[in-house]
């Protein structure tokens, strides 16, 4: 928390990472194997938090510098390679450099980094702007309206079903009751 924290001021940024984290803790419990530690889950929510970490500090040049910075810091102290690999692929066909995701950690953070965004917006258009007034329908309508949140990369959330087993309106449904888990800390 005190990397994001030290390097990303923006709110709604952090936000926007808090949300990835529950998601990230949400689809370990639903995609690996139950006998696996506490720890694995971890690294799933660190790998949540953090994927975004420097790009306040890479926003102005993001292709070409999104995750240079936190890899290096992450490198620093050591984080697990899952974490970091991870950390790497959710940037796949954004940055140049990204690696194309191979493990499930890694398929997961690409594939929810985007939906978050997706959620957030119908909830901002609801007449309350609540999370709690979110259902799988009413996310699953505007799914269909491509100019409904023109810019989320819907075919990189769809890569859920063939990467991870998980259907998209499961996958999607699991990010909803994650992130509403947590709705205070979105400020939604």
């Amino acid at each position: 928390m005190k990397l994001l924290h030290d390097n990303m001021k923006n709110q709604n940024l952090r936000r926007h990472c808090y949300a990835v984290e529950a998601v990230m803790g949400a689809l370990y419990r639903r995609i690996e194997d139950h006998h696996q530690t506490r720890q694995e889950e971890e690294k799933w929510r660190i790998a949540g938090l953090l994927h975004d970490a420097d790009y306040e500090l890479t926003k102005d040049n993001a292709k070409s510098e999104h995750t240079k910075h936190v890899l290096k810091w992450l490198k620093a102290m050591d984080a697990e390679p899952d974490i970091f690999d991870a950390v790497a692929a959710h940037a796949w066909g954004y940055v140049d450099f990204a690696p194309e995701p191979k493990t499930k950690i890694e398929w997961a953070l690409y594939t929810c980094d985007e939906l978050t965004g997706l959620i957030v917006a119908v909830a901002l258009v609801k007449p309350d702007k609540k999370l709690a007034s979110v259902t799988l329908d009413s996310i699953m309508k505007k799914w269909n309206s491509p100019s409904f949140a023109a810019g989320v990369n819907r075919k990189q959330i769809e890569e859920c079903e063939p990467r991870l087993g998980t259907p998209l309106k499961e996958f999607v449904g699991i990010a909803l009751f994650a992130m509403q888990g947590i709705s205070g800390e979105l400020g939604l």
